[in-house]
């Protein structure tokens, strides 16, 4: 039975040749082996065989058995080979895709790193590229790929995952489709050897894929699947008029220091303000000339803050508390997001705390206190 939410194929073919810049569906999971590529190439099959024009740009089987089966009878745009370490690569060949250009492009593994030399550092920049082209695109990330999760991620697997994508690109997408397995189900094709070779399964079961990880990425999923509902109804009434009951503009602000922690703070404010749908500002107080591994360290916090659509500000001040508060009752910020101190109980008592003298100061304004990282 057919989703009536959904367009048919023939809607759907009408509908990416009558715009101009292509459309975006991600197919989000929670962990590798729910079954994302596999649901992508059955959905890719159905509009093939009514007419639309769909090509395989790069797709990664994971060398399991029904997910390449399903390639039988697809066009696959010529890989390029390139060479890196000793080892011939295959990796996404963009200009032969855009002078294919076909309705629909497959392109799997969003956050995958290119090749250095390579245009763009990261796959979903070259998606960039083909959906400016008018090419609609198809693709997989799991959330432990998105940018602001990364901290909880660690936390919850004890894994870092270098590999992400920036929230906007999810969040900006036509379509998020969650490909959802309970935790017992995914532990089951594990077992059974559906999801990585037999070798690495032990290892996997007693590290990333424990019930309780799997559990709490898959909450994860939901709720970012459930943000990007909300958001498309939002502009779904406001395109069409349609009056509500719209939330109060929150404000988030996150105070950060040349401290590594910093990126966890960011990180931390972004998803807050997402669920909030409040804008993010990062502040820094500037009180001393910077060493040179605290301003390389800053430069990095300013970049992801940048990367996750934060108003980034810099403000100068004798007295941070004073000035932090000062620049929140200005620009009407509800919650002030702060890191707790390393220092020692007995040092705070002698200089001060500024996180005690925001407290006291704030007012209204909500303040939450994030615990430091545990060292790794």
């Amino acid at each position: 039975m057919r989703d009536e939410s959904r367009p048919s194929p023939e809607e759907f073919l009408e509908r990416i040749r009558a715009e101009g810049r292509g459309e975006l569906r991600v197919y989000l999971g929670a962990a590798p082996g729910v079954g994302k590529t596999f649901t992508m190439l059955q959905d890719a099959r159905l509009l093939r065989e009514h007419g639309v024009d769909v090509v395989v740009g790069i797709i990664d089987t994971h060398k399991r058995a029904d997910t390449a089966a399903l390639l039988d009878g697809f066009e696959q745009v010529p890989l390029e080979r390139q060479q890196y370490r000793g080892i011939w690569v295959e990796e996404l060949d963009v200009p032969a895709l855009l002078e294919r250009h076909p309705d629909v492009a497959l392109i799997d593994e969003l956050a995958h790193s290119n090749l250095p030399g390579a245009k763009h550092a990261k796959r979903y920049e070259d998606v960039e590229d083909v959906l400016q082209a008018g090419i609609t695109v198809w693709t997989t990330v799991n959330i432990q790929h998105i940018e602001s999760l990364n901290d909880v991620v660690k936390q919850v697997t004890g894994v870092r995952v270098r590999e992400t994508v920036p929230d906007r690109v999810v969040r900006e997408a036509d379509e998020v489709r969650l490909i959802d397995l309970t935790p017992d189900e995914l532990i089951d094709r594990l077992k059974q050897g559906k999801v990585y070779q037999p070798h690495v399964i032990p290892h996997a079961l007693k590290n990333f894929f424990r019930a309780g990880n799997l559990s709490a990425l898959r909450e994860m999923s939901l709720r970012v699947v459930a943000d990007s509902t909300d958001d498309q109804l939002e502009t779904y009434m406001d395109e069409h008029g349609i009056s509500g009951p719209w939330p109060v503009n929150d404000r988030v602000l996150v105070c950060i220091t040349p401290s590594p922690s910093g990126d966890r703070l960011i990180r931390r404010g972004a998803r807050r303000a997402q669920r909030l749908k409040a804008e993010l500002y990062v502040v820094f107080v500037r009180q001393r000339m910077l060493s040179v591994a605290e301003e390389k360290q800053l430069a990095i916090h300013v970049q992801l803050s940048r990367q996750l659509e934060a108003k980034v500000v810099e403000l100068k001040g004798d007295h941070v508390a004073e000035t932090l508060l000062d620049f929140a009752r200005e620009h009407h910020i509800t919650e002030i997001i702060m890191g707790k101190s390393r220092r020692s109980r007995w040092d705070e008592m002698r200089h001060g705390s500024v996180i005690t003298k925001v407290l006291r100061g704030a007012g209204h304004i909500d303040v939450m206190v994030v615990a430091p990282d545990e060292p790794s």
